[in-house]
């Protein structure tokens, strides 16, 4: 950050009064611009016992697959949002069921939720993916998931098998040792 968004002047980063962080001020009109984490929402859509996943055709990752996901958008909920994300990249509707999963990704500066989802109707190919697919339990390609956070909501919606045993929480260093 180069400039205060309050009066367009240089900001610096320093420890503001009672405050034990540095953080970006500017000392022309003394704005504190916080930087917080970011949140990204989505779900584990599934149907007759097969989950869609996403192939993405954005960085980063692009070709791995995904569980439909993203940033949540000012005035939306987080079930809203993931819903939002699915429609956005699968072309699916899903209904919302509940939280399952909480992955702190710290080097990003993200928080990463997903919830249980049930499909309703046909899929397809969003914008931001190359393909969309349904697979069975057994056939996820492991291997080929995009993001360590995907790989945990994955592997604890099948440990949890729809049972709603509280949501899992989860750390994510910088490598993919997350899984």
């Amino acid at each position: 950050m180069k400039h205060c968004s309050s009066c367009g002047e240089l900001v610096e980063k320093t420890v503001p009064e009672g405050d034990n962080r540095r953080r970006w001020v500017c000392s022309h009109c003394n704005s504190i611009h916080y930087q917080n984490p970011k949140i990204v929402v989505g779900c584990v859509p599934e149907r007759d016992g097969q989950i869609l996943l996403c192939k993405r055709a954005i960085q980063p990752r692009y070709g791995f697959w995904t569980v439909p996901a993203g940033f949540m958008e000012l005035g939306e909920t987080m079930a809203d949002g993931a819903a939002r994300e699915t429609l956005e990249e699968a072309c699916a509707e899903v209904s919302i069921g509940h939280l399952f999963a909480c992955v702190d990704v710290v080097h990003a500066g993200q928080v990463h939720v997903f919830f249980t989802a049930e499909m309703i109707g046909d899929f397809g190919v969003g914008d931001e993916s190359l393909d969309a697919a349904m697979f069975d339990k057994d056939q996820i390609p492991w291997d080929e998931i995009a993001f360590p956070s995907g790989y945990y909501a994955l592997k604890k919606y099948l440990e949890d098998a729809g049972r709603n045993r509280g949501t899992h929480m989860h750390w994510v260093n910088k490598t993919r040792s997350g899984k």
